[in-house]
């Protein structure tokens, strides 16, 4: 394997492991407020925005054994309507409430009578939504339960922004065509350069790269 094989195969495999260090740490947010509320489960969910689905990447309790990875319609049901309106929402009673989706729920296994869900908030941008099912009603206001989902939905939102980005990046350097990536013929060019010209090459991506950041 040439220099920009070994680059790239090196920079794919640093993707892969943390994108694994993240999902643990979010597994870790789901199981943790899930004992908190003592839920019967809690999840979240990335928003995929070109197919228009919320995309399951962590459960804790029911479901856990079989839906991560499943996909529904964003534009449904309380995480569809918490997705939206970008503020967390708490029902104590679904089967008074006409946005829960209850045919959406009986395709998880588990249909829940009680749900607390946030927004996953990063840059103003709402990258996906946490819930929890059945949460053990307690001495906690409904305003303290929000306050305290919100943070859990902070720490979710982080890990699952480190995540998509990993993909997006790891998207570049191995597309599925099997063709060299931009990133790819990119980083053999610069190898191809003469010291000099190759410094001034990382440079001048540097700069881009700040400048493209600065403008977000």
């Amino acid at each position: 394997m040439n220099d920009n094989g070994n680059l790239v195969a090196a920079a794919a495999a640093f993707l892969g492991e943390a994108e694994h260090e993240h999902k643990e740490l979010l597994a870790s947010v789901v199981t943790v407020a899930r004992a908190l509320f003592g839920a019967a489960a809690a999840s979240v969910f990335l928003l995929d925005d070109q197919a228009g689905e919320l995309v399951f990447e962590a459960v804790s309790g029911a479901g856990e054994d079989h839906l991560v990875g499943e996909r529904f319609p964003a534009s449904r049901g309380i995480a569809g309507w918490v997705l939206g309106a970008q503020e967390p929402l708490i029902v104590s009673d679904l089967s008074t409430n006409p946005v829960f989706a209850r045919d959406l729920a009986e395709t998880t296994g588990y249909v829940p009578q009680s749900l607390m869900a946030a927004p996953l908030q990063r840059r103003d941008a709402t990258i996906g939504v946490m819930e929890v099912l059945d949460p053990v009603p307690s001495a906690v206001s409904p305003l303290g339960a929000a306050e305290l989902l919100t943070l859990f939905a902070g720490q979710a939102a982080i890990a699952l922004g480190v995540i998509q980005r990993n993909r997006t990046a790891y998207r570049m350097l191995a597309p599925d065509d099997g063709e060299p990536s931009e990133l790819a013929q990119m980083a053999r060019l610069l190898n191809e350069l003469g010291a000099d010209r190759r410094a001034a090459g990382v440079n001048l991506l540097d700069s881009l790269h700040r400048l493209l950041s600065s403008a977000r």
